[in-house]
């Protein structure tokens, strides 16, 4: 009964610990996949040109598998993505099929990089998947510590 008793308190442990850091850090991979646009603003090649980066373009981008980026170039020269050729006033897309995380030549940042990265979404299978793989061993050293902590200890006799 105790031993039930500490695997349960460790699960729920772990899934509030699980839960809690779920909300802070992960929240962009609990969505299904979707197409995300990214714009190349007018005045792009300019701005690149002497230096700088349009403060809309980020500099790494998170995705999970099956998103498609849809890249729309607003500005009046053409720009290019990995082997993605988007002409002015084009738009080019690329199918995000595998977990990978990219490095891409691009010609719309200042520092010529562009980097990707592709995560399987999270689904509550997987959440569930990670608070047992916590939650047991947890719950087994609590039990093992709480029969260890309850046993008295002995006193030494006298010699």
């Amino acid at each position: 009964m105790r031993m039930t008793f500490a695997i349960v308190a460790g699960i729920l442990l772990a899934a509030v610990m699980s839960e809690l850091t779920f909300l802070f850090l992960q929240r962009d991979q609990d969505r299904a996949p979707e197409t995300i646009v990214l714009t190349i603003p007018l005045g792009t090649a300019a701005m690149v040109s002497a230096g700088q980066t349009p403060p809309s373009i980020p500099a790494d981008l998170q995705f999970v598998v099956g998103d498609v980026l849809e890249v729309r170039n607003l500005d009046t020269a053409d720009h290019q993505l990995g082997a993605l050729f988007i002409p002015a006033g084009a738009t080019a897309s690329l199918s995000l099929s595998e977990v990978q995380d990219f490095a891409f030549a691009c010609s719309f940042r200042s520092d010529q990089y562009l980097g990707l990265s592709i995560r399987e979404p999270l689904t509550w299978g997987t959440r569930i998947i990670g608070i047992l793989s916590a939650g047991v061993p947890m719950g087994l050293l609590i039990g093992l510590y709480s029969i260890f902590a309850a046993t008295p200890a002995r006193k030494a006799q006298p010699a």
